[in-house]
């Protein structure tokens, strides 16, 4: 990626002398260097804000209880794993972090929520249909809140951010519910070819 980088740069900066606007290419260079700056510290601001009513949300025990309205749909979607496994309440956490744009957040209960599925796993080379069905649901990054891009269009000024919620709201939930269709499609799949090998 570096060397993408460095390459992108170089070709600019020829292109601009060639073009007599090698200034227009240094200037840019300078208002991109600066605008990054200030979307850096805007990104910091409202990480630390979301960040911090989580934790507070987290203690106040109302995380707990949005894992446990969303745990029998995990449950269902995850039916190959023990009802008892305590990966079903780590996927919850992880979903209800990531819906909150908090991917800081949900990163540890998603590596936690893997480290079970692969306990539950009989195939310890392969991945199971749960830890596919994880990441596709993980990948898919179902969003209420953008925390993120809301915190990049304010660091550049964008006027009214918080348009972006209802795209983003739309973009993700499709994403979403075809992660988890295109996977148990796969799945059945996966289970016939498997069936009819062991029939021939």
């Amino acid at each position: 990626m570096n060397y993408i980088f460095y390459f992108l740069i170089v070709i600019s900066i020829v292109i601009g002398a060639i073009n007599g606007k090698l200034q227009d290419v240094v200037n840019s260079i300078m208002t991109g260097a600066e605008l990054s700056v200030k979307v850096a510290i805007s990104l910091i601001g409202i990480m630390a804000f979301w960040l911090g009513i989580m934790e507070i949300a987290k203690k106040s025990g109302v995380i707990d209880f949005i894992a446990k309205l969303i745990k029998p749909i995990t449950k269902h979607l995850f039916n190959e794993i023990p009802e008892d496994s305590p990966a079903i309440g780590d996927i919850a956490m992880n979903f209800t972090a990531n819906a909150f744009g908090l991917a800081n957040a949900a990163t540890p209960f998603g590596i936690r929520a893997m480290e079970e599925l692969q306990k539950e796993n009989n195939k310890k080379d392969t991945a199971s249909n749960s830890m596919c069905l994880f990441l596709g649901m993980n990948t898919a990054g179902f969003q209420l809140v953008p925390t993120t891009v809301l915190a990049i269009l304010i660091g550049i000024g964008y006027k009214n951010p918080t348009e972006i919620i209802a795209p983003t709201l739309l973009v993700t939930t499709i994403a979403f519910v075809s992660a988890i269709v295109l996977s148990k499609i796969f799945q059945r799949v996966s289970r016939q070819e498997v069936q009819n090998d062991k029939n021939s």
